[in-house]
């Protein structure tokens, strides 16, 4: 953990990643130069063409891959295997079948440590701060539900839920709404923001959705088409907190179609630098 507030929470520095050897050797990399330092608490977005890389970025963000070239620096510690201070949520919520809202969202207390050493003695203590949470994202009453009993966006609270469980200092989503209707989407957007705002843990979010990426991100980065790198970086200073009738408004429109044209510049041509 560093001791310096104002250094880099996340930090890489000069990134590179081959899939193997081979792909190394022919210089065919899956992200190249990756630069970026994230603060503290901060809430990033990171959207692309198909394929771009953005999902390679976040493995190795979390430590399940390890760069062929440069550093990456987590909370000041350098990254050379999975992370424990970190959650995860993709698009397909994954929730074991057999185990009900409540046990679900108490998994990784039960496998990671320091939680598993302690679980058997602390159930009650983890299962009160798991109802807790499940409150908070409208779950309370579903804790012995069983994921068959749940909607696709009460599936996917729990899962954030799961996510959040073991209190990490940063959260890394993988499209997490995107198998959502729009009206469920704009209400975990909505719950999303509020987690962030009372916990102040780092937010990574790979998304397709431009609308999201801005109303819920601090900086929004596009990335290039494979090999992927960091081609904009674009700073979100609508206030906040932002209420969904924001993204009705011209600033808000005008900070999607900016985006949405550099992705239809790349989708076209090679990729340019913008700083």
């Amino acid at each position: 953990m560093t001791t310096d507030p104002n250094a880099p929470f996340v930090d890489f520095q000069n990134v590179w990643l081959a899939y193997n050897e081979t792909l190394w050797a022919e210089g065919k990399f899956a992200v190249e130069d990756i630069q970026l330092q994230v603060r503290r608490g901060e809430f990033i977005a990171i959207v692309g063409p198909s394929g771009c890389g953005k999902s390679t970025f976040m493995k190795l963000t979390t430590g399940l891959k390890k760069p062929s070239r440069g550093s990456i620096k987590v909370d000041g510690q350098p990254v050379t295997g999975p992370l424990k201070i970190s959650g995860m949520a993709f698009q397909a919520p994954s929730l074991l079948p057999w185990r009900t809202t409540l046990d679900n969202v108490l998994l990784p207390l039960e496998i990671v440590e320091p939680y598993r050493a302690t679980f058997p003695q602390k159930r009650e203590e983890y299962a009160e701060r798991a109802r807790k949470l499940l409150a908070t994202v409208g779950l309370a009453g579903y804790e012995s539900k069983y994921p068959w009993e749940l909607s696709g966006g009460m599936q996917q609270r729990a899962s954030i839920c799961r996510a959040l469980i073991h209190e990490p200092k940063m959260l890394l989503l993988d499209e997490p709404f995107g198998a959502l209707d729009a009206f469920t989407r704009e209400e975990l957007w909505c719950i999303l923001r509020d987690l962030h705002a009372a916990q102040q843990f780092n937010v990574i979010l790979v998304t397709h959705d431009l609308r999201e990426s801005v109303f819920l991100a601090d900086s929004v980065y596009v990335m290039s088409k494979s090999p992927g790198r960091f081609v904009v970086k674009r700073d979100i200073e609508l206030p906040r907190p932002r209420e969904l009738e924001l993204t009705y408004t011209p600033a808000f429109s005008d900070i999607v179609h900016e985006l949405r044209g550099h992705i239809g510049a790349l989708r076209k041509a090679g990729t340019v630098i913008h700083q």
